[in-house]
């Protein structure tokens, strides 16, 4: 299975955890997911100015529904809304590292919101 094809969703985030864009699919066009990753953001931040943790590369939200991996890469936050049934292993998570936000804009599955 290829990866993109489990992703249904997405949402850019800048470094203070803001959202930038948006990205629906034909399989959901809910975006209310997003609440959920810009809140865990801002708990990410409260955590680690208060307990002074670093090292933050990716979280795992899992849902009824679906399921969302949150990616820090250098310019950005890149969440991912994902299909229930796909594995979020190793490979996975070192896809979405090196996933590019520009492959949303030309894929056409990808509608920005």
């Amino acid at each position: 299975m290829l990866y993109s094809n489990a992703v249904v969703g997405a949402a850019i985030f800048d470094l203070n955890g803001l959202p930038k864009e948006y990205f629906t699919t034909p399989e959901d066009d809910d975006m209310s997911w997003v609440q959920t990753i810009f809140q865990a953001l801002g708990l990410r931040s409260l955590l680690m100015s208060s307990l002074q943790l670093e090292g933050f590369h990716h979280a795992t939200i899992l849902g009824t529904n679906y399921s969302a991996v949150v990616i820090k890469q250098k310019a950005h936050y890149v969440a991912l809304l994902i299909q229930p049934q796909t594995a979020i292993d190793a490979s996975f998570i070192e896809w979405t590292q090196t996933f590019e936000s520009g492959e949303l804009q030309s894929n056409p599955r990808f509608h920005l919101a």
